[in-house]
């Protein structure tokens, strides 16, 4: 089967690289999705970006087509894909709205922490809200002083009785500014050895100070804001696992958002090269289309060569992690290689489209700003060439 299966029905790219054989389900996700693209997304990319305002009605859409609960159990609520189809997934909504794809990345991020290690009194208090679109779920790890460094993690989180008392302060937190409840990243051993040994994961739903949506370049829309705690109570029982083990299941977990951070660089960058294509076809210059000029064709082959490869990159990671096979390296090497490509095609595509590129009446430019953030998320691009130049020293 082609990876762009139905793709190119749609696509001026028109692409015919066979790439992998999909499963009935993975093929039904991806359909899903495209269909999604087609009968949904719009109204929501457009208010999304031009208000950087996270819209109400988005996750009951996502929800009542099954895509918000993708990897949730079915016995949650969910569909219970695998890592690829949901990479499938997140590729072709980002081909469209970046932010949208992001959206489904953040839900995994949250509610896989709590489907790897929490109890099933969690599983089945929050997850099946968050499949039906009732809940919105974050995922609250970052701090002014702690992004790529989490062991600077400054959130404290106190045993109180039957219960912890959460302090601190979040930033840059996606749906922050709508979170029914969040995963917390906390200290609860300050006085451990080492830092990351003393750090829990909490839900945290109650005395939640959200904060103000951040007025980001790109990916608008996603309610990105901080979130506050001031002695806020989590019951005993809302700890993810086991005390002081949260780092360890956060280093856990970072591999598979890393391989769906490359799936929606590649999506967005498969729509960068698709309108970079069919602007080429229309844009008449010198009394001919510019897509007859040697420059351009040889900057869309370009693209498509270097999509394609990001594409296996990622895929192969995601096929590695639903093997259960180590697949670190293999998920950085993804996350590096496709955001750059991402941010090329971007460049590239808007170059083609010259000034028209610049203006926002044109998909691409918003394209452009969305593209840079996958460069620097889920751990920037150096912290994962340093994750893979560990591995081939093998520490």
């Amino acid at each position: 089967m082609l990876s762009t299966a139905g793709r190119n029905a749609q696509s001026e790219a028109e692409s015919e690289v066979v790439m992998v054989e999909f499963t009935e389900e993975q093929s039904l996700v991806l359909e899903t999705a495209r269909e999604f693209n087609e009968k949904a997304s719009a109204p929501f990319i457009e208010e999304m970006d031009r208000e950087n305002r996270f819209p109400e009605g988005l996750p009951a859409k996502l929800a009542a087509s099954g895509l918000l609960g993708l990897k949730i159990p079915e016995e949650y609520g969910g569909g219970g894909i695998d890592a690829l189809g949901a990479v499938l997934a997140i590729e072709e909504l980002a081909r469209c709205s970046p932010a949208i794809a992001d959206l489904l990345c953040s839900m995994h991020a949250s509610t896989g922490a709590i489907l790897s290690f929490g109890s099933e009194e969690l599983k089945r208090k929050y997850l099946p809200p968050v499949a039906e679109g009732k809940l919105i779920p974050a995922y609250a790890l970052t701090e002014a002083d702690a992004g790529s460094d989490l062991a600077a993690v400054r959130t404290r989180a106190v045993k109180d009785g039957e219960r912890y008392l959460l302090s601190g302060s979040k930033t840059y937190i996606t749906l922050g500014a709508v979170a029914d409840y969040a995963v917390v990243l906390a200290v609860t051993d300050p006085e451990a050895e080492k830092k990351h040994r003393g750090m829990s994961l909490f839900v945290a739903d109650e005395q939640l100070t959200l904060g103000k949506s951040e007025d980001l370049l790109g990916l608008r829309g996603l309610a990105v804001a901080e979130i506050n705690f001031a002695d806020s109570p989590v019951p005993a029982e809302n700890l993810i696992g086991e005390e002081n083990r949260g780092f360890v299941q956060i280093m856990k977990s970072l591999d598979g958002g890393r391989i769906e951070i490359a799936a929606l660089a590649v999506g967005l960058a498969q729509g960068a090269l698709e309108e970079a294509v069919r602007y080429a076809k229309e844009r008449v210059q010198f009394g001919r289309a510019i897509a007859e000029f040697q420059a351009i064709q040889f900057s869309v082959a370009d693209m498509q060569t270097k999509i394609d490869a990001a594409r296996l990159l990622t895929y192969h990671a995601a096929r590695l992690r639903d093997a259960g096979e180590p697949h670190s390296r293999e998920a950085s090497e993804a996350k590096v290689f496709a955001s750059e490509i991402a941010m090329e095609c971007a460049s590239d595509s808007l170059q083609i489209h010259g000034g028209y590129g610049y203006s926002k009446e044109y998909k691409i430019e918003r394209l452009f700003r969305d593209a840079k953030i996958n460069q620097i998320f889920e751990g920037t691009n150096q912290i994962q060439r340093i994750v893979i130049a560990r591995n081939l020293f093998g520490r």
